[in-house]
């Protein structure tokens, strides 16, 4: 990260979120401390999760700085909050149990991401001046679809494992009751209606902001320090 006074807001927000794992970090040695038999696995199994979420948090900007360049700031944004939204609320915190409809709102949130690493994508491999001649809608339909792919591609991965490993992440089975027809796509389609629903709402941010100003695209764009 750069120097204080040029910091964006998602430095700060990396400090607030890395600063709440590391807590929960402590308070979970702490009962690996106190607790024996399956309650002892149980709370070293979250210390993992908890160490391998603070290793995702902080990737992206390892790989920034062995390549030498800096991230968009709203690129990172979105990352940090979906981290701290599966990983630690999640995961660690039950959300995906305890608040309604908390998966739909992170493939609404993932989507966004994904929809922001399409501006970026396009543009580190399209020569920048012709991707100042390109129309909005283009840069915005390539970000769209390359955010709802990915969110299809996902849903591969579900259904892929769920019949290899007996999962049940397509949510096709409530407790041992196999569900049927349209009761079966409910998850699903679901979630594919909210990767569309985040894709979408990026990209008009991004149409809106482009077709105003060009310059607005370098919001998207990785820059070389």
């Amino acid at each position: 990260m750069t120097s204080l006074k040029n910091w964006h807001f998602s430095d700060y927000l990396l400090v607030f979120v890395l600063a709440s794992m590391i807590i929960s970090l402590g308070l979970t040695v702490k009962a690996i401390l106190a607790t024996s038999g399956a309650a002892r696995e149980q709370e070293l199994f979250l210390l993992l999760e908890i160490i391998l979420g603070i290793v995702i948090l902080l990737l992206p900007q390892g790989v920034a700085w062995l390549g030498h360049f800096e991230l968009p700031a709203i690129l990172y944004t979105l990352f940090i909050v979906f981290i701290y939204g599966a990983v630690y609320l999640g995961t660690i915190y039950h959300f995906y149990s305890l608040v309604p409809l908390w998966d739909k709102l992170l493939h609404v949130g993932s989507a966004m991401l994904l929809g922001c690493l399409g501006y970026a994508l396009f543009g580190l491999f399209t020569p920048k001046k012709q991707l100042r001649q390109l129309s909005p809608f283009m840069l915005s339909l390539f970000a769209f679809t390359f955010g709802l792919a990915l969110g299809v591609f996902w849903e591969f991965y579900e259904f892929t494992f769920d019949g290899l490993l007996g999962l049940n992440m397509q949510r096709f089975m409530v407790g041992n009751t196999l569900l049927h027809g349209r009761a079966a796509l409910m998850d699903t389609m679901g979630d594919l209606f909210a990767d569309a629903l985040g894709a979408l709402i990026i990209v008009i941010i991004g149409y809106c902001g482009i077709k105003r100003n060009p310059r607005w695209l370098d919001k998207f764009l990785f820059r070389k320090k």
